[in-house]
């Protein structure tokens, strides 16, 4: 994968913040919280945590020069750009990997948690099924149900 095709992918973006007081570029940032959240990270702490984790491995695509920069800086340039383009930007580029990998099994599991029955509101267990992208290593979807 390289960070143009992503790049590329998300170009129709347009970076909300002031052009002298950018250190960090839209697209690293952008490219740090989709890999931290495809990785089930939650939160601007998570994504934070998972990006200086992987530095090196991030090095390999962009210099990272600044390194990583801090939750509040992520969440703030995140909230500030537009939905839509970031999701058709999204599903291009999953559509750019999906297709790049040529027979793809897709994995469902399910799962039961036990012990997730609660008493006071009657709440049944939780049941999960999740698809699993093997060839590009991505969860597609968990979908979770009281039952």
């Amino acid at each position: 994968m390289s960070i143009d095709v992503f790049s590329h992918h998300f170009s129709s973006i347009n970076d909300p913040r002031q052009t002298a007081k950018v250190s960090y570029l839209l697209f690293n940032i952008l490219f740090l919280t989709v890999c931290a959240v495809v990785t089930a990270c939650q939160g601007w702490e998570d994504i934070e945590d998972f990006d200086t984790a992987r530095l090196v491995w991030l090095k390999k695509y962009d210099s990272f020069e600044h390194c990583i920069p801090v939750n509040d800086s992520i969440a703030r340039l995140i909230s500030r750009i537009e939905p839509a383009y970031f999701l058709s930007g999204f599903i291009g580029w999953m559509n750019t990997i999906s297709t790049s990998t040529t027979g793809d099994v897709v994995t469902i599991n399910r799962k039961t948690l036990r012990g997730a029955y609660n008493r006071d509101d009657r709440q049944s267990t939780i049941h999960m099924v999740s698809a699993f992208a093997t060839g590009i290593g991505v969860v597609m979807d968990v979908v979770k149900n009281r039952g």
